[in-house]
């Protein structure tokens, strides 16, 4: 299946059933029609760029490859993206917008700036008619009352709020120069939106001198502003409490260091998991683990069988020196005396051999196994 083709760049159409979502992010469920049932599995990194939050029973079209899950023997679509079925020409839209500024690299992470910890001014974008405005006010003087806040008013609905929204971004970097930018507005449809989803508008946000906060809509809305901004927010209010630091917050500075470095490692490990997932399926076929358990009972063996030849050269030597030990008894001199030999000495010591040794009336000493005689040659 992986090597056609066709089966590779799908779109397939149907209704959700069976959603799953995991704590992982990633999305498990089944697309189905009158006449057949579908497995689809989408990865968080696919899930993360959703617009669209799908629920059982919508109409969708989803895009992706069609593999085999080998360990329940089924094969199931690894879905890329999914789009509500007949969204119209504004999702369409959209959909190309977004892919040619990811193309231009507006989306990559590494032109993403860090959010200052300790802003002291901030600069908001927003109508100043709108609750989002008194949201990211009032949780700014609960968070943060020490900072200034700038407010920068533009239109954020209709024909003309694109201008106004990059005029609003290029006054507050030209005059204010603030450490950070909220650009926020409520909820609403696509239609609402829009503005938001303007080539101009990204440009803007992507050449602002300062980091900008994307705060636009509710949770499960998405637009270009929020890929192109240096931060997402689901809310404005949420954009608020981003962009300002609390007590505890400052507090728990190292422990939320740790918490970053665990997270960078974990999803540099995820990624780079399902990117060679097919070395992956080779080391699970041809585990280490297995030879490594094999060489430890083989190391075993050796260790049990080197003491016990160990052991018996050891033993063996234990009988040399016991036979060598007995010979020597044998031959002691003390023993041959207990036999009735005796051995006889001159005055000097020096052992008699022959009668040729001494002479008459010389002094000689015996020894017997109980003791000494003095004695005259006669």
């Amino acid at each position: 299946m992986e090597a056609d083709e066709v089966l590779q760049d799908l779109w397939v159409h149907g209704e959700i059933s069976n959603l799953s979502r995991p704590k992982s992010g990633h999305l498990y469920f089944s697309i189905k029609d009158g006449n057949a049932t579908l497995r689809v599995v989408m990865w968080r990194n696919s899930t993360a760029r959703l617009i669209y939050q799908p629920q059982d029973g919508d109409q969708i079209e989803a895009h992706g490859n069609i593999s085999v899950y080998e360990v329940g023997g089924q094969y199931q679509l690894y879905a890329d993206q999914i789009r509500p079925a007949g969204l119209g020409s504004l999702f369409l839209e959209f959909q190309k917008l977004k892919e040619k500024l990811e193309k231009e690299g507006l989306f990559d992470q590494e032109r993403k700036r860090a959010i200052p910890s300790l802003p002291k001014v901030i600069g908001v974008v927003t109508s100043p008619s709108g609750a989002a405005l008194r949201d990211i006010l009032n949780t700014i003087r609960r968070r943060y009352p020490l900072v200034e806040v700038i407010v920068s008013p533009a239109t954020v609905q209709g024909e003309s709020a694109p201008k106004e929204i990059i005029s609003a971004i290029n006054q507050l970097n030209q005059y204010t120069k603030p450490d950070l930018i909220i650009l926020a507005r409520g909820g609403g449809s696509i239609e609402d939106l829009w503005a938001f989803n303007d080539e101009a508008v990204a440009h803007a946000i992507a050449d602002s001198d300062a980091p900008l906060i994307s705060g636009v809509g509710h949770e499960t809305d998405f637009t270009i502003a929020d890929f192109v901004s240096d931060l997402r927010a689901p809310t404005p209010t949420a954009a608020a409490e981003l962009a300002t630091p609390n007590r505890g917050d400052i507090l728990a500075n190292l422990g939320e260091l740790q918490e970053i470095l665990y997270r960078t490692v974990s999803d540099f490990i995820q990624e780079a998991r399902w990117g060679w997932k097919e070395i992956a399926n080779r080391l699970l076929r041809q585990s280490p683990e297995n030879r490594l358990l094999s060489d430890r009972q083989r190391l075993d063996e050796l260790l049990s069988r080197g003491a016990l030849v160990l052991g018996h050269n050891i033993n063996l030597q234990k009988t040399k020196l016991a036979g060598i030990q007995q010979q020597l008894i044998a031959l002691s001199p003390q023993n041959v005396l207990t036999r009735g030999f005796a051995m006889v000495t001159d005055q000097d010591g020096g052992i008699i051999k022959s009668k040729t040794q001494v002479k008459k009336g010389e002094e000689i000493d015996i020894r017997l196994s109980d003791g000494n005689l003095n004695a005259e040659v006669k």
